[in-house]
């Protein structure tokens, strides 16, 4: 659990945090362009309202009782006290005497904290949602956000910061989130495409991203966002941010390299779509291990994931099931790594003040980590399963036939992202033909 003070908050910490804040809320927005460039132009603005949306529905959770799920007094290892923090009450206080302080989570006002903390919970959420682009009824989606978020997100965050029992008893390190994000909504992911079903003509039909541009910048704005991601997760404007800063820059750097060497090898051409994709395949292997490792280090782990990352977008293939934007391959097995590799890079200099094998440890940190990262993915994915079921079975999770033929921003947006009548034709007959 957090504890609070009453005391006055420091300001450069308290500063950055809020600016952390921010720049991890833009990450979502810049999710929204990286998925809805990937997709078909029918269905673009159905694939931003996805992310978007995550925004509104983990938002208003949050507050009322996530927070508190998450970062409550600990019941059983399992998960906070949902009433303790409920509605934030405690936390907004003591601004009618400013010489009294307000309450504190370390150095920072507890409701800059929260803040912070929430938009870790709004992308997680928002990530699933690539892997069922272009059939996913938006009404499914939002009641799956929820509930998943509910019984899924907020306690394996517990487990993972909040004092559950990762990080109590098998004392894992996940700096800024390989498994509470990523291997978290990578199985989740996984789970709910394979409930929700192929898309009509995949594998045979190829489906083309419709605008590589929006797919760089989304992929910019999460470079950019990254940075408050994990060096933010210091929680203070210290050495600790400084050191997260410069390895999520070089692993990022790596894994781009990385990916464009094995496109170049394996297909002739290196691709923008591919630059796009190491870079997110390298933010996300690097969260975890952040601070754990030297800038030698996040090199090596950069380049693994994006040489790995690249090969596994195409085990859905293998494998049979449809992960439209490659969530799995990207977020499951890059957050599986970052995580893992720590039991091999971490270095002693480095702010966690691991030791790796490589670095004189034992066996011991690896099968921590590997252990951390084998039950969030086990949770995440079973639970995906039982809510993808029930939600099918009730008020159903795909889109019709017809709707899906059309195009999901018309079907359940009423919406286009284009209007071609300028050019001679209809609207509605140009994103039928997208």
């Amino acid at each position: 659990m957090v504890e609070t003070v009453i005391g006055a908050p420091n300001a450069g910490d308290t500063a950055w945090l809020l600016t952390s804040a921010a720049l991890v809320l833009l990450m979502t927005p810049g999710l929204a362009f990286f998925y809805g460039g990937m997709v078909r132009g029918k269905n673009v603005l159905n694939m931003i309202m996805m992310s978007i949306s995550a925004m509104g529905v983990v938002t208003v959770l949050w507050v009322l009782y996530g927070f508190s799920v998450a970062f409550g007094t600990d019941k059983g290892g399992l998960l906070g006290d949902p009433g303790q923090f409920f509605g934030l009450r405690t936390l907004i206080a003591g601004f009618g005497d400013e010489s009294a302080g307000v309450p504190l989570i370390g150095t920072i006002p507890a409701t800059v904290f929260v803040a912070f903390q929430a938009m870790f919970a709004i992308i997680t959420v928002a990530l699933i949602s690539g892997a069922v682009a272009d059939r996913l009824k938006f009404s499914a989606w939002l009641v799956f956000a929820a509930i998943w978020a509910t019984v899924v997100y907020f306690p394996v965050a517990h487990w993972v910061w909040g004092g559950g029992w990762i990080m109590e008893k098998v004392e894992a390190i996940d700096f800024a989130g390989g498994t509470a994000v990523h291997i978290n909504s990578g199985a989740a992911a996984l789970a709910l495409a394979i409930v929700v079903g192929k898309r009509a003509g995949w594998p045979k039909t190829p489906f083309r991203p419709h605008n590589l541009p929006f797919v760089m910048l989304g992929a910019a704005l999460l470079w950019f966002g990254w940075f408050g991601f994990n060096a933010g997760s210091a929680a203070a404007a210290d050495g600790v941010a400084g050191a997260t800063f410069v390895t999520t820059l070089v692993a990022t750097a790596a894994a781009m390299i990385g990916w464009l060497v094995v496109e170049k090898i394996r297909d002739g051409k290196p691709t923008s779509l591919g630059a796009a994709s190491g870079i997110v395949a390298g933010l996300v292997a690097i969260t975890p291990s952040c601070s754990s490792v030297n800038v030698l280090g996040a090199l090596a782990i950069g380049v693994i994931a994006g040489v790995v990352c690249a090969l596994a977008v195409s085990l859905k293939f293998k494998f049979g099931y449809d992960d439209s934007l490659d969530v799995v391959g990207i977020h499951m097995v890059g957050g599986i790594l970052g995580t893992v590799l720590i039991g091999l890079f971490a270095a002693p200099e480095a702010p966690a003040g691991a030791e790796g094998l490589f670095y004189g440890g034992d066996l011991e940190l690896l099968g921590r980590q590997t252990l951390g990262a084998v039950a969030v993915l086990v949770y995440s994915f079973v639970i995906a399963l039982v809510i993808a079921y029930a939600i099918k079975f009730t008020i159903g999770l795909r889109a019709d036939a017809e709707a899906e033929s059309n195009g999901m921003d018309d079907s359940e947006h009423a919406e286009t992202a284009y209007d071609f009548a300028a050019l001679g034709g209809t609207a509605r007959s140009a994103v039928k033909e997208a």
